[in-house]
């Protein structure tokens, strides 16, 4: 049996006005700034006037360690946010809009799959409203002020082997990693050493997605550190004066986009830094938005429970005041096979198994979960390739965890497919089982936060730092940073900073590379092992297989 292409179904989709998407949601329609007949900004004005509201049920979709098998995080959030409406439940989805990077890089399209989508799916993986474009120019234009400042004769006294503001691209470009800028004589100014970061990783992306307010936004920007004098004091983007200026750049990039489902039910869309870098979630104004207008909101983290789930709980809910009610990790037969040994040509015939065998991951991530305080349900996304038995042996294992596992069919059959999860999360959600709370407490040194990930989520025996990174945290906190949390930057395929080790894993170590202070953001990046803040595209890209056909529509976006 052939099955249609995800961009195919997309393109079949049945759209409605965005206008009638919002009226779901009773957003009247002049609170709504289109972007077309499909798509909108929900204006500020609105956000405001419901603020008053009570809050709906917050519900996490989160998943095991990816593989090259395919998960589906994403698709299950639609299904389930389908699924939750089918049954008469008034949802909203609230997922990260796509960065170009990956979307022409290795991983291709980021709005769902199958006749679990987000439409118009072609739009959202490129340039969507243009939020990514707004923060991308927002970065730079400090980045451009701070160089400006010191070719007019540095007032501030900026130490230029102390510049530690980037500039960001939204695109892998490994050859921009590191290099020299103002090459070129006296007119261009001062050479120095720098490079570029992937625009989801930069400050202002954080910033954007914890923002609460253009107010607050301005604020948070204000605080950045872009540079140290000689004596090691910081100087701020406020000190630049550029903190105005990038708000106004970022002043429409704050508000959230509204789009649709292939059924017609509304999703918010909303920035998007990557989790194995940066926190991972989408904007606190979209989803706190959705919280006031829908009665459930069903959102994602990044790649698997020890980076999005562990940064939404102790970043996005400690820093914005929410708390979710149910959390859905996903799972697949065909990656619990890879976690048990098989490779990806050999996942086709039945492996009970190895199936088994592949579980600790799976097991490893719910124990996780439950150590915030929150239920889980196990969500398995279906491939047609899967048998009773795998999937049995998966439901199975789920029980021995203290958790329910259910099968779910919404790739193929959309809302149908998931009735019977959405019914559970459901009734889990409104039976307010949840005991919320973060995994550390802030006053924590940063050196013991980063221990406690390490240990109790990665089930590392210890962290190596050297005394160079100890001194810098502790530096820090003597300057009044010790109370932040702190973000990890690693490999999103292991629970080790090893890509390449599988399953649970038990007695490693967590090396540190690198600390980074994102004072505007509110939490301190700590890079480990190889992980690259600006990736590199892979030896055949994505984008070799994307173009326009006769027709002028996008092929090869999946």
């Amino acid at each position: 049996m052939s099955y249609k292409s995800d961009i195919e179904i997309a393109r079949e989709a049945n759209k409605k006005p965005i206008q009638e998407i919002g009226a779901k949601l009773d957003i009247p329609s002049e609170h709504l700034l289109p972007y077309g007949h499909d798509k909108a900004k929900v204006s500020q004005e609105f956000i405001n006037s419901v603020q008053s509201k009570p809050n709906g049920k917050l519900i996490l979709v989160t998943a095991i360690n990816p593989t090259p098998a395919g998960e589906g995080k994403t698709t299950t959030t639609v299904g389930l946010g389908d699924g939750l409406n089918r049954i008469g439940k008034r949802a909203a989805i609230c997922i990260r809009e796509a960065s170009l990077g990956p979307c022409f890089g290795m991983k291709g399209g980021a709005a769902g799959g199958g006749y679990a989508q987000v439409v118009p799916m072609e739009e959202m993986n490129l340039h969507f409203t243009g939020d990514f474009h707004a923060i991308t120019s927002a970065h730079n234009l400090l980045s451009a002020m701070i160089d400006n400042h010191i070719y007019w004769g540095n007032k501030l006294e900026i130490d230029q082997r102390r510049v530690v503001w980037r500039r960001v691209m939204d695109m892998n470009d490994r050859a921009l990693r590191d290099i020299v800028t103002s090459l070129g004589g006296v007119a261009n100014g001062y050479p120095r050493q720098t490079g570029f970061d992937i625009t989801v990783a930069s400050e202002v992306m954080a910033i954007l997605c914890l923002a609460t307010s253009l107010d607050d936004l301005q604020k948070r920007l204000g605080d950045i550190i872009v540079a140290y004098r000689r004596d090691r004091t910081p100087i701020y983007c406020r000190d630049i004066k550029a903190d105005g200026a990038m708000t106004v750049l970022l002043k429409d990039a704050m508000q959230p986009n509204l789009v649709q489902t292939l059924e017609n039910n509304p999703a918010f869309v909303h920035g998007g830094p990557f989790a194995n870098i940066a926190h991972g979630c989408n904007s606190v104004m979209a989803t706190t938005t959705a919280l006031k207008v829908a009665d459930y909101v069903v959102t994602e983290a990044g790649f698997g429970a020890d980076l999005g789930a562990e940064k939404f709980m102790n970043i996005k809910c400690r820093k914005a005041g929410l708390a979710p009610a149910a959390v859905v990790v996903v799972a697949t037969v065909r990656a619990m096979k890879m976690n048990g040994g098989v490779a990806k040509a050999d996942l086709g015939p039945e492996n009970v198994d190895a199936v088994i065998a592949g579980c600790p991951n799976l097991g490893r991530h719910i124990e996780n979960v439950k150590s915030f305080g929150v239920p889980v349900v196990v969500g398995i996304n279906h491939f047609v390739t899967d048998t009773d038995a795998e999937v049995q042996a998966v439901k199975n294992y789920v029980a021995e965890q203290g958790a329910e596992a259910i099968l779910c069919q919404h790739w193929e059959k959309g809302s149908e497919g998931t009735v019977e999860l959405a019914t559970r999360v459901a009734e889990i959600a409104d039976a307010d089982m949840a005991n919320f709370a973060p995994l550390y407490s802030d006053d924590l040194s940063l050196f013991e936060k980063i221990e406690t990930i390490a240990k109790r989520i990665y089930r590392a025996d210890e962290v190596l730092a050297d005394g160079k990174i100890r001194n810098q945290l502790k530096d820090w906190e003597a300057a009044g940073y010790g109370h932040l949390p702190v973000c990890m930057a690693k490999t999103q395929y292991s629970f080790t900073t090893d890509p390449n080790r599988r399953g649970a894993p038990l007695g490693h170590s967590v090396p540190v590379r690198e600390v980074r202070l994102s004072a505007g953001a509110g939490f301190i990046v700590v890079i480990c092992g190889e992980i690259m803040t600006m990736p590199g595209l892979p030896s055949v890209p994505a984008s070799e297989a994307i173009m326009l056909n006769s027709e002028g529509q996008i092929e090869g976006l999946f």
